[in-house]
């Protein structure tokens, strides 16, 4: 077995978890809205079409979904500093404590899934997370 092919392993893991996950918290929230809030959360305030880039959605599409987030309260609308044509948009208050109340259905949700992992396998996925999670992020710009 290759690295690659552990990396292939990986992601089909992954992608079976969130697909669980949306399955038995029965949430029909788009995946969209709960990634959009934590990279708002992990990077801070971003321009919508940076926003949309590191949410791998089209700009429109990022543009809808704010709307919709800033009709519900989750996210707030702000001007850039050096460009006032620029839309610089964050996470509210509100927005936050629904992301922690997601985090918390959803690992409610896996947690009879991952309930039989040794403490052994946890360490792995603890190192694992770790390491991912330190290297492979999207470097935003930072709405400044």
């Amino acid at each position: 077995m290759t690295r690659d092919d552990d990396l292939q392993r990986l992601i089909l893991a992954v992608h079976a978890l969130t697909r669980t996950a949306a399955i038995d918290t029965k949430n029909d929230t788009p995946s969209a809205q709960w990634r959009t809030l934590t990279l708002l959360r992990d990077h801070g305030p971003q321009r919508l079409g940076d926003l949309a880039t590191l949410s791998r959605i089209s700009q429109p599409g990022m543009t809808r979904l704010v709307h919709q987030l800033e009709d519900a309260g989750l996210v707030a609308r702000g001007i850039h500093p050096d460009d006032s044509r620029v839309s610089v948009v964050s996470v509210t208050d509100e927005g936050l404590q629904e992301l922690d109340r997601w985090f918390d259905v959803l690992s409610a949700a896996l947690t009879p899934h991952v309930a039989h992992l040794t403490d052994a396998e946890w360490d792995a996925v603890r190192v694992t997370a770790d390491a991912l999670g330190s290297r492979v992020r999207p470097e935003p710009e930072l709405a400044r």
